[in-house]
C-alpha cells in the first residue's frame, strides 16, 4: 500500500526538522541564573551567569527599573558559562526586572533577590514570560521546575533524538524499562551536581553525548540485520550508561551556574518527574505513529525506520564533528 501524500509530506517535514536544527536546540535546555544581593541602603551587588553554547553567549541581558544605575560589569568565563558582577544602586522595592531577549531562547532564568532585612525573592523566567513586578512577587510555583523536565526532552535536541532512538532499537515491552533506568542515571549525575559533587567540564560531555546517539543510531541498524550485541541484549544496561553521560550535560551547566540556595532537592525531583513524562510523550507519540504506519504498510513503517534511523545517525555525527571542531579550536 503506497502512503499517503499527506503522511509523505509531514515525514519529510519531521526530516528536514531534524536536519537543520538551529545552535541553540542542538543543546541542553540550560539555565541562567541571576542573584542580587543587597549590601547597603539602595546598593546591591549582581551576579549574573548565563551558559555559552558552542562557544558563544547567549544574547540575554539583565533589565532593572528605570531608577537603578548600573556600575561597570567584571566578566569571568568558564567552562560553559560567562558570568557578570556588577553593582546596583537603587532602592529594589518597586519595578520590572526584565529579561531582555529571552523569548528568542529556550533557556530558563533562576531570579534570587537578598534583601538585608533577610527577605528572599525568587522568580523563574521563561521565554513565555520575561519579566515579574517586584511589588507582586509570590516566588518561583513548584510546578514551574516540572514543566522544565518536560522541556529538557522536548526541546533538547540531544535527549529527544535519544529517546526517539531507543523507541527504533528495543522492544516495546522494553522501552519503558530502558527510558526510566536512562532518568534514573540523568537523576544521579544532576544531583552530585547539584550538591557540588560533581563538575565536569562542558565541551567534552557535549561531544560524548553526540558520540552516544551515533552509536545509538549504529546499533539500531546493526539490530536490523541481525546482529547481537550489548546493546540488544542488556538494553537497560546501556541506557544507564548513556544516562550518565547525558546527565553530565546539564550537570555541567547546572553546576556552573547554580541554583537557588534551599530549592535544590524540590526542584530536581520535579525536575526529574518532567524528565520521565516528557519521555513517556514522546516514545507514546512515536509509538502509536509506528503502529498506525505498520497498519497503513509494512513497508511503510520499516521504510520510515530506517530513514529516521540514517537521520538521527546523520545529525548526531555533525554533531560530534562540529564540536570537535570548536573543542580543537
Amino acid at each position: 500500500m503506497k502512503l499517503p501524500r499527506i503522511l509523505q509530506i509531514a515525514a519529510m517535514a519531521v526530516l528536514l526538522w531534524l536536519l537543520f536544527p538551529n545552535d541553540s536546540a542542538a543543546h541542553e535546555v540550560r539555565p541562567a541564573f541571576l542573584k542580587v544581593t543587597q549590601t547597603a541602603e539602595q546598593s546591591y551587588d549582581v551576579v549574573w551567569k548565563q551558559p555559552v553554547l558552542s562557544g558563544k553567549r547567549l544574547k540575554l541581558k539583565p533589565v532593572f527599573p528605570d531608577a537603578c544605575k548600573s556600575g561597570t560589569p567584571q566578566s569571568t568565563f568558564g567552562s560553559g558559562t560567562i558570568s557578570e558582577r556588577y553593582n546596583l544602586a537603587c532602592d529594589l522595592i518597586s519595578g520590572q526586572i526584565i529579561i531582555e531577549g529571552l523569548e528568542r531562547t529556550l533557556t530558563d532564568v533562576f531570579v534570587e533577590i537578598n534583601y538585608s532585612s533577610g527577605e528572599i525573592k525568587r522568580e523563574l523566567l521563561k521565554p513565555d514570560r520575561i519579566s515579574f513586578e517586584l511589588s507582586e512577587s509570590s516566588g518561583a510555583k513548584t510546578s514551574q521546575y516540572l514543566r522544565i523536565g518536560v522541556d529538557h526532552i522536548l526541546f533538547g535536541w540531544d535527549h529527544l533524538l535519544f529517546v526517539i532512538g531507543l523507541v527504533l532499537l528495543v522492544s516495546r515491552r522494553q522501552i519503558i524499562g530502558v527510558a526510566t533506568s536512562f532518568t534514573l542515571a540523568h537523576s544521579l549525575t544532576l544531583g552530585l551536581a547539584a550538591f557540588g559533587l560533581l563538575n565536569i567540564p562542558t565541551r567534552p560531555v557535549e561531544i560524548l553525548i553526540a558520540l552516544s546517539i551515533v552509536l545509538l543510531a549504529v546499533e539500531i541498524m546493526r539490530k536490523r540485520k541481525g546482529h547481537k550485541s550489548l546493546a540488544t541484549e542488556r538494553p537497560y544496561v546501556i541506557g544507564f550508561l548513556i544516562g550518565l553521560i547525558h546527565g553530565c550535560g546539564f550537570a555541567s551547566a547546572l553546576s556552573d551556574i547554580g541554583l537557588p540556595k534551599g530549592t535544590e532537592l524540590l526542584a530536581l525531583l520535579l525536575f526529574n518527574v518532567g524528565v520521565e513524562l516528557g519521555q513517556f510523550l514522546i516514545i507514546g507519540l512515536f509509538v502509536i505513529l509506528l503502529a498506525l504506519l505498520g497498519k497503513m504498510s509494512f513497508n511503510a513503517g520499516r521504510k520510515l525506520e530506517v530513514v529516521m534511523t540514517y537521520a538521527i545517525g546523520t545529525v548526531a555525527m555533525f554533531w560530534v564533528i562540529d564540536r570537535l571542531k570548536d573543542y580543537i579550536a
